[in-house]
Formats: C-alpha cells, structure tokens, sequence
C-alpha cells in the first residue's frame, strides 16, 4: 500500500511540475563562432580564470571576448562565467554580455551561455573550450522571445 500511495505522489509530482514547463524556441537562423585564445591568467591563486579571445562570430563580423571564470559550489569540473562582447562587421558595433555555465568533459570544457546583445537580441550558444589547442568554438542561436 505504501508503494502505491508512493508512486500515485511520484505520478501527480511529475504531471504539477510538467504541466509548468516552457519550452526554449530558437530562431532557425544559427551560426557557428570560431574564437583564438589570445590570453588566460589568474589573479588570486586560482580561484578566479580570466580568458580574453578574437575570432569570427558570424553575421556579428569580427568579435573580442572576455570571460571570468568562477567555480563559486566547489564543483572542480564545473563552474559559472561572466562575460563581455565587442563585435563589429563593416559600420555596424554590437556589444554583449556573457553569462552561463560550463563542465568540464574530458579535455575541453562545454559552456552553456546566455548572451543579451546590444542590438536587442537575446542569443543562446552551446561551445566548446580547448586550452591546449587555444579555440573556443560556438554553435550560436538567437532566442525567439515573440512566442
């Protein structure tokens, strides 16, 4: 009977909380991001990562970007970042901040990131981060805030 009474909670639990979910809708419009890494230091002893790089960022043209690191739950392999973009094709300079999350994944890092440009778009992107080989490379897909 407690079995039964637990699994009926467990059902109704799942069915509440789905009932609440959003999906994410993403433009069809994406593009890939292909960044050098110009630079990587600590200041404190490493608690904090800082990693400045340049590169190609699609239709935003030419992009610098600058990210701290920061693993404020002790994970080791995972942490949070923060961030800031300058991009300019041609006349047109768009700047952004950076914010999201990354796991480490063997010998790169994957970062998850949310990113609000200046020119009003609200950009999601997936990466990933190889320090040895000095890349950054993103898959980049403007969030569809309409629906």
């Amino acid at each position: 009977m407690k079995r039964i009474t637990l699994l009926i909670l467990i059902l109704i639990s799942t069915f509440h909380f789905s009932a609440y979910a959003q999906e994410m809708s993403l433009s069809k419009d994406s593009f890939e991001g292909d960044f050098v890494i110009d630079s990587t230091f600590t200041r404190d002893g490493g608690k904090t990562f800082e990693v400045s790089a340049s590169g190609d960022a699609g239709p935003y043209g030419r992009a610098y970007l600058s990210y701290v690191f920061t693993d404020k739950q002790n994970l080791g392999t995972a942490g949070e970042f923060t961030g800031f973009a300058w991009t300019q094709n041609g006349e047109d300079v768009v700047t952004a901040t950076l914010q999201g999350a990354y796991v480490k994944q063997g010998k790169v890092f994957k970062m998850y990131t949310f990113d609000t440009a200046s020119n009003g778009n609200l950009n999601f992107a997936t990466g990933i981060v190889d320090f040895v080989a000095k890349t950054m490379k993103f898959k980049v897909s403007e969030v569809d805030t309409d629906s």
